[in-house]
């Protein structure tokens, strides 16, 4: 499978710039996911990848061909690029079988008999969805019709599969059972996968990078867990899970570790640092897994980011709790296995769970 190569792209519609200067590749092999919310313009990259629309400037490539380059007026139509589409909507025709549907790609393209038959019970059976040939979409299930969508796009082997949203209008526990699924499809076909979603579960669970995208630029790329622990703008930090975020200044810096002043109070929070000024105001990214919570007052003393808060709120979310605390006038946001019947509790947050940010992008405090 070749892998696909975005670089520069611009595209705007009348005045409302859409795409500026978007860069990526998508690596052989690789399952990569553009995130963002709702106008980011990741459908539109896609869109422009798939050949549904043609941006201003920039270049998209397959391997060694050429999909659209503004500076050489190069423009392949959709139906010469060989990619397989899922769309949203899933789009398939109700009037047809399951097994019509999916047989429609490779009647465009001529085949016939006997090696078309073939080919879709065989794309049919990688989908689970062989038994089911011969119904019709409204006798399906919304998971069944996704499957149905997914063959469709498969059966004439194509050289990338790009996936838009495809399991938004799927149940949660669906959508989380398709995500398993397709993770293995695409792992054991080895497919080149490009997959747009506003779903961050989705995104860190089926992932191996991840482009975070806004108003039309990417923010960050990288390792779901990188993107996640490391995120490079606050943005970055609030889109991609819950976190707690302090804001303050550099007061010193010693021994590798900067003690942040936080604004409205006088706490202080102690940071990894890799070189950093006094003065320089900052953000501070805190997950909320990352902060250890106990009843007992005697741990005060153990050294930094050791604090005393309130507690305001409990909810109980099956594998564990959601806290709402206050720290010194903060609003602090905690998860933890244990419940907690306090009215304070301790709370200590790691040295190394802490992510310093400065003017939303990331500086050299790690």
């Amino acid at each position: 499978m070749p892998e696909i190569a975005v670089d520069a792209l611009s595209m705007s519609f009348g005045t409302n710039q859409v795409l500026d200067n978007v860069s990526f590749t998508v690596h052989e092999r690789e399952f990569l996911t553009l995130l963002g919310p709702s106008g980011c313009g990741k459908t539109t990259t896609l869109m422009s990848v798939a050949g549904f629309l043609r941006p201003d400037s920039g270049r998209i490539s397959c391997g060694t061909q050429a999909f659209y380059d503004h500076a050489a007026k190069i423009y392949l139509a959709a139906e010469d690029r060989n990619l397989g589409i899922v769309f949203q909507s899933y789009a398939i025709w109700p009037h047809m079988t399951v097994f019509e549907n999916v047989a429609f790609p490779l009647k465009v393209r001529k085949v016939k008999g006997e090696p078309r038959r073939r080919r879709v019970m065989e794309t049919l059976g990688l989908v689970e969805m062989a038994d089911y040939a011969a119904r019709y979409p409204h006798e399906l299930s919304g998971g069944q019709q996704q499957r149905v969508a997914l063959a469709r796009a498969l059966v004439y082997s194509p050289s990338v599969l790009l996936l838009d949203e495809p399991f938004s209008n799927l149940d949660a526990k669906l959508r989380e059972r398709a995500r398993t699924w397709l993770m293995g499809l695409q792992r054991d076909l080895g497919l080149t996968t490009l997959f747009v979603t506003h779903d961050q579960d989705e995104a860190l669970s089926l992932s191996d990078r991840i482009v975070v995208m806004n108003k039309g630029s990417i923010l960050q790329v990288g390792p779901p867990e990188e993107i996640y622990r490391r995120p490079d703008h606050r943005f970055v930090a609030e889109f991609l899970g819950h976190c707690n975020i302090f804001t303050g200044h550099v007061t010193h810096v010693q021994d590798q570790l900067a003690t942040v002043q936080l604004d409205t109070t006088q706490q202080r929070l102690t940071l990894p640092v890799g070189a950093g000024a006094p003065g320089d105001q900052i953000d501070v990214v805190v997950r909320p897994e990352a902060i250890i919570l106990s009843e007992d007052l005697s741990q005060l003393s153990q050294g930094v980011n050791t604090y005393r808060a309130k507690v305001r709120s409990r909810a109980f979310l099956g594998d564990h709790y959601v806290y709402e605390l206050e720290l010194a006038g903060l609003p602090l946001t905690v998860t933890h296995p244990t419940a907690f019947s306090a009215a304070e509790l301790t709370v200590h947050i790691p040295v190394e769970a802490c992510r310093a940010m400065t003017n939303h992008t990331e500086t050299t405090l790690i």
